[in-house]
């Protein structure tokens, strides 16, 4: 009544469509749909069940209200990303007012010192670098805000695993491959996951002289594709996945952020959690057929 705004004795004997909820029962239940009601807007949970009465069938729809509990997720994930970003150009911008404070200083001086050329091309070079970062930086967040729509095709996931493994040249990387399998996807975007995720894989190796696995199997709703190294393991998990943070010298930040929205842009999912009984992380990369 409330939602509707119509007392129960409009509302009994009424059909899905009159009441304009028969978009609820053909919704996915694992997305939330955006609604206007007469008594309330906003997204909402769908669930459905069914039930006999009487010996009839009947359908149970259940309507929760998530645009609270979105907004606060959001809100949560806005300032972890205003964090990470004041971090990064914070980086990049402190030194170079430093710097560009020290030459004016000495550039006040009179007479200059003998050996100021030295220290003017010494402190441009510091600007310079700190500004080639944060073009990268720039760059890097351009990636992933203009990622396109997958252009899908059947593409056979052992080439697609195979091109990826080769382009990682720091060490070998062990392919464990299943079945042959064909999916329907973006060949291009899922190779450059996979490019990613090796090259984490790689580095988190490197420092344990540790291997670096990729494998894939079939499973029920598609392909399971598997990457693992040897490394320490995951340190952070909470900012795993957070774009621009990152723990290593020189990364963007990206790589993860950008293939996870490579998996989902394809129906699918990625994971990546430490492995049990074994030193280093694995990630699981799920793509549907």
């Amino acid at each position: 009544e409330n939602l509707l705004k119509k007392p129960m004795d409009k509302l009994l004997g009424r059909t899905a469509r009159e009441l304009r909820l028969d978009i609820c029962l053909e919704a996915n239940e694992d997305a939330p749909l955006t609604l206007a009601f007469p008594g309330a807007t906003g997204r909402w949970g769908v669930r459905r069940s069914t039930f006999r009465e009487h010996g009839l069938p009947n359908e149970l729809l259940v309507l929760t209200d998530l645009s609270r509990t979105l907004r606060e997720e959001e809100r949560i994930a806005w300032q972890r990303l205003v964090r990470v970003l004041g971090h990064e150009l914070n980086n990049s911008l402190a030194p170079i007012k430093s710097v560009a404070g020290s030459l004016e200083n000495l550039l006040r001086r009179d007479p200059l010192p003998t050996d100021w050329h030295e220290d003017a091309r010494s402190g441009l070079n510091v600007i310079a670098t700190r500004a080639d970062a944060l073009s990268r930086f720039m760059e890097a967040y351009a990636r992933l805000a203009r990622l396109p729509p997958p252009l899908k095709e059947q593409m056979d996931i052992g080439e697609v695993v195979n091109r990826a493994a080769n382009l990682e040249t720091r060490l070998p990387v062990q392919r464990q491959g299943g079945s042959a399998i064909s999916i329907h996807a973006d060949a291009g975007q899922v190779e450059q996951a996979l490019i990613n995720l090796l090259h984490n894989a790689a580095e988190a190796s490197l420092p344990t002289r540790g291997a670096v696995a990729i494998g894939w199997k079939e499973v029920e709703e598609g392909v399971e594709i598997f990457v693992r190294d040897e490394g320490e393991g995951i340190m952070n998990p909470t900012n795993l996945f957070v774009p621009f943070f990152t723990t290593k010298p020189g990364g963007s930040g990206i790589g993860l952020a950008l293939s996870r929205q490579i998996a989902e842009a394809h129906g699918g999912t990625l994971t990546l959690a430490n492995r049990v009984g074994a030193p280093g992380a694995e990630a699981l990369l799920r793509l549907p057929r």
